[in-house]
């Protein structure tokens, strides 16, 4: 069976209203700390992604049941040392850097050496980042110089760590906050802005969490070794998946669309923040607070006379998973477009940001490279008539993704290769995308 698709005409113009699969982010943080609490959790729309569904098959390698019903699943925990960790195991992580780099924290009191694994992609991502802060902790932890496979041993005696944060990672953040939960004392984070997912949710757990908010770093300290309830959670919407909606509408000719339900979380707005920016016709509707996050619906108009933007370096971090599609909006911008200190985006499944450049090039845009830092030169006329192959891009869900909204709204004819690389996070991404009248084969 071809692993790949053709597209050969742009969408014709689309007035919908659609919801899309659950949060990923915090699918996978509610599964791990479901598998922590005491009793039965039941969370609502979790996004059944390759990458939730590795967590969920972990947990389960670690002693902790769950049962999939018709619009929820339940996980029974067992509380802080809830895990069956008295033999040695093997967890395949698959592509999730969000879970590998979580579940580690939950191990540094494992009693017997847990091997975790991943798919290539996740193998060639630093996991220093993450393992150096645990074993402070007190962890015994051995990697492939740097890389997976880690190996945890964990520790009797953990000890609460001071820990400072600069990288703007939410999953290196949150694996120390993990960490924590199983240590006595206090620890204490300083952390770069980014992702407040897992803050959110401890609050909502009542996990004895206190932050601190300044302008550029967050304080944070945490009580160990606090038991929690099983809860309840619907997990909103995925603004990392409706990103590719959002484009594609203001692309696409006389269009609109409404995006329902979505986590606009002030940490993950990075893109709508960028759009404005740039002129396009995009705003929030029924905003309302759920268990300390923001949800609402997402308004989005065709938008014609994008403009260029010198884009501002603190809101890299809350845009880091959308920088694809963001860049394609660039190229069909008036004047250059600007972007700096990019490294992180090398830093993800594939190197995004080289992947990325090669890509505007290959439809015509010219790109100047300095280092982490771009210019765009956009092209308000730019219209594809020519034969376009992606293929060999690290099977990268998200590059699939951008060239597909590319192929939708510049024209052209397409093979885009590796479709099955969606369903590491946007398993209905075909489904919607048909839905809007995308013709596809």
């Amino acid at each position: 069976m071809n692993n790949h698709i053709e597209i050969r005409e742009k969408i014709s113009p689309f007035d919908k209203s659609l919801t899309v699969s659950g949060d990923k982010s915090i699918s996978i943080r509610c599964v791990l700390l479901a598998s922590q609490a005491i009793g039965k959790s039941k969370i609502y729309n979790l996004l059944e992604s390759e990458d939730v569904i590795s967590t969920l098959k972990s947990i389960k390698k670690l002693g902790i049941k769950y049962k999939k019903f018709k619009n929820f699943y339940e996980i029974y925990g067992y509380g802080l040392n809830g895990f069956n960790t008295n033999k040695k195991i093997n967890i395949n992580a698959g592509n999730s850097g969000t879970f590998a780099r979580l579940i580690l924290g939950l191990l540094v009191n494992s009693k017997k050496k847990i091997k975790l694994i991943g798919d290539r992609s996740l193998s060639k991502r630093d996991f220093s980042r993450v393992t150096e802060p645990l074993r402070m902790f007190g962890a015994n932890i051995y990697s492939n110089n740097k890389f997976l496979p880690v190996s945890i041993i964990g520790s009797k005696f953990l000890r609460p760590i001071k820990y400072f944060e600069n990288l703007g990672s939410a999953q290196c953040k949150s694996a120390v906050m993990f960490a924590a939960l199983k240590t006595p004392g206090k620890t204490k984070i300083i952390a770069k802005k980014s992702r407040d997912h897992s803050e959110l949710l401890f609050k909502n757990l009542k996990i004895p969490i206190k932050v601190t908010k300044n302008r550029n770093y967050d304080h944070i300290e945490i009580n160990g070794l606090k038991n929690f309830r099983g809860f309840d959670y619907k997990v909103p919407g995925d603004i990392s998946s409706c990103s590719f909606f959002i484009v594609l509408t203001l692309l696409s000719y006389n269009s609109k669309i409404c995006l329902k339900n979505i986590n606009i979380n002030n940490t993950r707005i990075g893109i709508v923040k960028i759009l404005k920016k740039m002129n396009a016709s995009i705003y929030f509707k029924n905003k309302r607070n759920y268990k300390g996050e923001l949800i609402g619906d997402i308004i989005v108009k065709s938008t014609k006379n994008l403009k260029n933007i010198n884009c501002p370096e603190n809101l890299n971090s809350s845009a880091i998973d959308e920088f694809l599609v963001i860049f394609l909006l660039a190229a069909k911008a008036n004047g250059i477009s600007s972007f700096k200190k990019l490294s992180e985006l090398n830093k993800k499944e594939s190197p995004r940001l080289d992947i990325a450049i090669q890509f505007l090039r290959k439809i015509g845009i010219k790109v100047l490279r300095k280092n982490d830092d771009i210019k765009i030169y956009g092209n308000p006329s730019l219209n594809l008539s020519g034969n376009y192959k992606i293929k060999n891009f690290c099977k990268d869900h998200r590059v699939f993704m951008m060239s597909c909204i590319a192929a939708l709204t510049l024209g052209g004819r397409w093979k885009i290769y590796d479709k099955n690389s969606v369903n590491t996070s946007f398993p209905d991404f075909f489904k919607i995308l048909k839905k809007l009248g995308a013709k596809i084969n």
